[in-house]
């Protein structure tokens, strides 16, 4: 194994913070890694970057150690960073199984995740040194790892094992959940369709509510503006709200009739609502993110003091940085407290926002 060499190793546990670099593989929605790494380099001051897999991962290296780095990202998560973790070793990896043996034995040095429930996340380049499928490469890397004990799950692990097996360079970590900002391999949450789905929006609502935390259970009466087809009207139906769905194009035929729905085929420009209507405000409109900030702000009078909107943000342009700070600045000046601001995995070329009103 001499000619397999561990080319970086991170200290374990580092109290007396002597060691204030850490590298990160990062992840955004495609194309978006760009604006990722510039809300990174606005947080850190300066950054070292390599891409990965084109517009999308990017290896980092800060200045700061890890401890520092996580806590200055997970205070204050970036919109465009969709996922990230630490790399605590970097292999060289011409031979798989040596590259493979070697993090095995890293990984079984962390005695304070043994039998603990465990993710083991694999990602890898198309010309990464690991031909076959990260399935593959992750149940290799579990039998090796046996006398963790560990308990394997997909959801709510306690601990994360991520490696990503890069062309000749294999990078791997052992995080908390929290601190790669999604439990889920690489930030890409996945949610199986239904039968009778309308559309696939609603996946947005179900990852905003896991995100963020919404409670929308609670919520007893909801406008939906531009609402067709119906993806977000379905969603807080199913949830057991009271819907006014604002919009003129048709709703899809399986809402018709619904004993909880009301729908107004209008502009949202040409509705007017009673003060303090509602109690939740949502909007996914496929318009100009100004025309639409312009709309929800002309109705939020209709949404309750402690009232909560969630509304997405097409970025329709080369600078959506500046646009999404202006379109933000416009809701703040209405009253509204942003709560949350992503680029979900589900979004695509669009934000989605948290708000509540005060």
């Amino acid at each position: 194994m001499d000619e397999f060499n561990v080319m970086q190793e991170h200290e374990e546990q580092n109290q007396n913070h002597q060691d204030f670099h850490s590298k990160w593989v990062c992840t955004a929605n495609h194309g978006f890694a760009p604006y990722a790494q510039e809300e990174l380099r606005r947080m850190f001051g300066s950054l070292k970057s390599t891409m990965m897999m084109p517009g999308e991962v990017f290896l980092m290296t800060l200045g700061s150690s890890e401890a520092e780095a996580k806590r200055l990202i997970t205070s204050k998560p970036p919109i465009f960073l969709r996922h990230l973790f630490p790399v605590q070793w970097e292999i060289a990896a011409e031979t798989v199984d040596a590259a493979l043996q070697l993090t095995a034995d890293h990984v079984l040095k962390r005695e304070e995740i043994s039998q603990s429930r465990a993710s083991i996340q694999i990602r890898k380049t198309e010309n990464s040194s690991w031909t076959e499928s990260p399935a593959a490469l992750r149940d290799d890397l579990q039998l090796r790892l046996a006398p963790l004990e560990l308990e394997y799950t997909v959801q709510a692990p306690e601990w994360i094992i991520s490696l990503f097996a890069a062309d000749n360079v294999w990078y791997a970590g052992v995080s908390r959940p929290e601190d790669n900002l999604s439990d889920w391999n690489g930030g890409a949450v996945r949610f199986q369709r239904e039968e009778g789905q309308i559309s696939r929006a609603k996946f947005k609502l179900l990852e905003a509510e896991k995100q963020f935390g919404i409670p929308f259970d609670t919520f007893r009466k909801a406008v939906d503006i531009g609402a067709a087809p119906g993806g977000w009207t379905s969603f807080l139906l199913e949830r057991g709200l009271q819907v006014t769905a604002v919009d003129p194009a048709k709703m899809h035929p399986s809402l018709e009739g619904h004993r909880n729905l009301r729908v107004i085929h209008k502009n949202a420009a040409d509705v007017s609502f009673r003060e303090h209507e509602f109690d939740l405000l949502v909007c996914d409109m496929s318009w100009s993110p100004k025309l639409m900030a312009r709309m929800v702000t002309g109705l939020l009078h209709s949404l309750e003091t402690g009232g909560t909107a969630v509304v997405t943000v097409k970025l329709l342009t080369k600078k959506p940085m500046a646009l999404v700070k202006e379109i933000m600045s416009v809701f703040e000046a209405s009253r509204m407290q942003i709560q949350g601001a992503k680029q979900l995995f589900h979004n695509r070329d669009e934000i989605t926002l948290y708000m509540i009103k005060y």
